[in-house]
């Protein structure tokens, strides 16, 4: 529908007073030596019987609400069926769910009870799930419908895993019935005490070589991850703020990123299942009168191609947008103070630390393009090889310290990887953790990134960083995504070339892709350096991605070098 001008978005033109200094200095953590996730994100919430916590709804268009008291409810039920089952403290239970109001029973059962969870994308196949499994030594598992084939085939080859729960599935999977067993529990539940330093989750993280490494979580790394999270929201929470992201449930970015922020705060998120478009996305910004989400950078893209203006469209409530995974460009950053009236704070972290630098556009101003700042309570740097800061300006490896500037052990980090003391070990130098992404630091302290160690390239003997370019080639109307990587050369050792996703609608014919091709090297040969322009082009229908809606450059890169490699 059409909106009235008086609601289309209000561009603040004046930069905020830059507050940082101050809230910087004076932030001090605060953590409890008994602190549970379950408690601080559902129990404390649970006596306002009207307060909701998640409104659900999927693609078909089926939805569901379930208020805090319910979710403790079910919870409790949960965790009951669990100890019955021979659950114990610090055991792993595999949580194979998508964004459902399920997921958020299972995750505050298991900590409640002093379980470890570890939730998985119901996306996985059955390497993927077979490694997690095996690999944890994961006890039980509560899968959705979706997952149970794989998951019961698996079974026979995870001694470890004694039981499974299926949620909306039937008997011939051989697995527990999800509202069959909840019926028969009691929903009256006395939760074990657990420490802040406990172990709660296991995420494993996709990693760049090698195996995945399970990154083991404390209780106390959701109050590491507060303060960033609240500076992105633009000091969430506030009256009648909703949260709403496409971020899968089970990563790091849609868990510490939006599913638990938003219930420790006692405030409703939806959770929603199916695909991901423009539309659907616009749809769950009015319907539930958004205030507040997470979007990747592959998403804005997609909803600035579908909607340039979404004010002509859609009324919505947004007050602020957080972004991380891949640097957001210039291009979509505009859109979004144009378009949505909105500057996007972009955010960095990672799985083992999350949520250490981003910008609070309402508090500091943001530089476009930059990663932002260090969040208060977190002190980060660019360490260079041998762990020594680096200069302003010096391209290096981003670390965090154990310790915030005043001392004081700062309770993001993880605990260390899932049976693999080397890797923990080989994570940090000394007092600082690396996060294995380079950039280079400012004066001012903010953050430009560079791209992760392995994305970076030398072509003719200048280092390439790719989100520069793909941000650079993203600019043009015909483009709706864009990743770049090496191609090896004989003569240049590689050069530079790009995939690139054109925008729909456009015409696809021999002529116009090579008109296309000039553009966008023209494009950026004039935007950027001239060793940086893609000497070749490849147009792609899609790219492979994360399900985290990461470009995973590393596939491109290990099909150009099948390519170049001589016919065996």
């Amino acid at each position: 529908m059409a909106i009235a001008d008086q609601d289309r978005p209000t561009v603040q033109t004046a930069a905020p007073a830059d507050g940082y200094a101050a809230l910087y200095d004076a932030f001090r953590w605060q953590v409890p030596q008994q602190f549970n996730i379950a408690q601080a994100c559902c129990a404390r919430w649970a006596d306002a019987p009207q307060r909701i916590a998640i409104q659900y709804e999927d693609e078909s268009g089926a939805t569901a609400t379930l208020t805090y008291a319910q979710l403790q409810a079910q919870a409790n039920r949960l965790s009951n069926l669990l100890r019955a089952l021979g659950v114990g403290i610090g055991d792993r239970v595999a949580l194979i769910l998508p964004q459902c109001c399920q997921t958020a029973v299972a995750h505050m059962a298991c900590y409640q009870l002093g379980a470890v969870a570890m939730p998985l994308s119901i996306l996985f196949g059955p390497d993927a799930l077979a490694f997690r499994l095996q690999d944890s030594g994961a006890v039980a598992a509560i899968v959705d419908a979706l997952a149970s084939a794989p998951v019961a085939a698996l079974r026979a080859t995870c001694p470890a895993l004694a039981h499974a729960v299926c949620v909306g599935g039937d008997s011939s999977s051989g697995m527990l019935d999800w509202d069959a067993c909840l019926a028969g529990q009691s929903d009256a539940f006395t939760p074990v005490a657990t420490l802040c330093s406990d172990a709660a989750v296991l995420i494993y993280t996709s990693g760049t070589t090698g195996a995945p490494k399970g990154a083991l979580l404390p209780h106390a790394a959701l109050i590491g991850n507060l303060s960033g999270f609240v500076a992105s929201q633009n000091w969430f929470p506030q009256e009648g703020d909703v949260f709403w992201s496409p971020a899968d449930w089970a990563w790091t970015g849609g868990l510490m990123d939006a599913l638990l922020p938003t219930l420790y705060f006692g405030k409703t998120i939806i959770g929603y299942r199916g695909r991901f478009s423009a539309q659907a996305a616009f749809h769950l910004l009015e319907k539930y009168a958004v205030t507040n989400t997470f979007l990747f950078p592959t998403a804005l893209k997609i909803m600035m191609k579908a909607v340039p203006l979404p004010h002509a469209h859609y009324r919505l409530r947004l007050r602020a947008i957080m972004s991380a995974g891949e640097a957001v460009g210039d291009t979509v950053f505009d859109w979004s103070r144009s378009a949505l009236g909105i500057t996007i704070n972009e955010m960095f972290g990672q799985t083992e630390m999350n949520y250490i630098v981003g910008n609070s556009a309402e508090k500091w101003p943001a530089k476009p393009g930059s990663m932002g700042r260090a969040y208060p309570g977190h002190r980060v740097a660019v360490i260079d090889d041998d762990g020594n800061v680096a200069a302003p300006g010096t391209v290096g490896d981003v670390a965090l310290h154990r310790c915030d500037i005043h001392g004081h052990p700062d309770p993001v980090f993880f605990l260390g990887y899932w049976n693999n003391a080397q890797a923990t070990a080989d994570k940090f130098s000394g007092h600082w953790c690396r996060t294995g992404d380079l950039a280079a630091m400012d004066a001012d302290g903010y953050l430009w990134y560079r791209g992760r160690a392995d994305d970076m390239f030398k072509a003719a003997g200048y280092r390439i960083g790719p989100s520069e370019i793909e941000n650079c080639l993203v600019r043009h109307a015909a483009v709706a995504n864009a990743a770049v990587v090496p191609k090896p050369d004989a003569q240049r050792g590689n050069i530079v070339k790009a995939f690139v996703v054109v925008a729909p609608g456009r015409t696809r014919n021999a002529a116009a892709d090579s008109a296309l091709v000039a553009e966008l090297q023209d494009l950026v040969r004039a935007s950027l350096a001239p060793y940086e322009y893609p000497k070749e082009i490849e147009f792609v229908d899609m790219l492979p991605m994360t399900t985290t809606g990461k470009v995973q450059r590393r596939v491109l890169r290990l099909l150009e070098e099948s390519r170049a490699a001589p016919p065996a």
